[in-house]
């Protein structure tokens, strides 16, 4: 049986945030090439995670469920949040402000641990309901766009 929404994007989750706990850790003992690096790393996994959610998922389910102002569109904002998040921690980098990183980092990590929680705990589920018979089409579609 293939993989779930749920267990794929969960676990994306996951990698996500040790990357994320990795460069809080190299910025928290100032080491800023390292940090700057592994927060790239971070940044470029999330584009490409909440591209894959935008793009595919969240369209896919919209358009055979009729629901666009529901869960999709809430994750849509919050994933906007996010992404001013990440751009303030890219300057306080530049900046090599360790306090403000880290203030920064703090917000990000309750903001994506409420959005994870509810993607994985509802969302995903939804969705793996609604597009049950699309899923081994979905993730094909992802790994196309790669």
């Amino acid at each position: 049986m293939e993989a779930t929404i749920t267990q794929v994007f969960s676990k994306e989750h996951s990698n996500c945030d040790k990357i994320f706990a990795q460069a809080e850790n190299l910025v928290a003992n100032k080491q800023w090439a390292e940090a700057d690096s592994e927060f790239n790393k971070f940044y470029t996994a999330m584009e490409k995670h909440f591209t894959a959610e935008e793009e595919f998922l969240f369209s896919t389910f919209e358009e055979r469920t009729g629901h666009t102002m529901g869960p999709t569109q809430v994750m849509r904002m919050e994933h906007q949040q996010m992404r001013q998040i990440f751009a303030q921690m890219q300057t306080s980098l530049a900046q090599q402000d360790d306090e403000q990183y880290l203030g920064l980092s703090e917000t990000l990590l309750m903001l994506m641990q409420q959005h994870n929680m509810k993607e994985e705990q509802m969302l995903y589920p939804m969705i793996d309901q609604a597009l049950a018979n699309e899923i081994a089409t979905i993730f094909e579609r992802i790994r196309a766009s790669a």
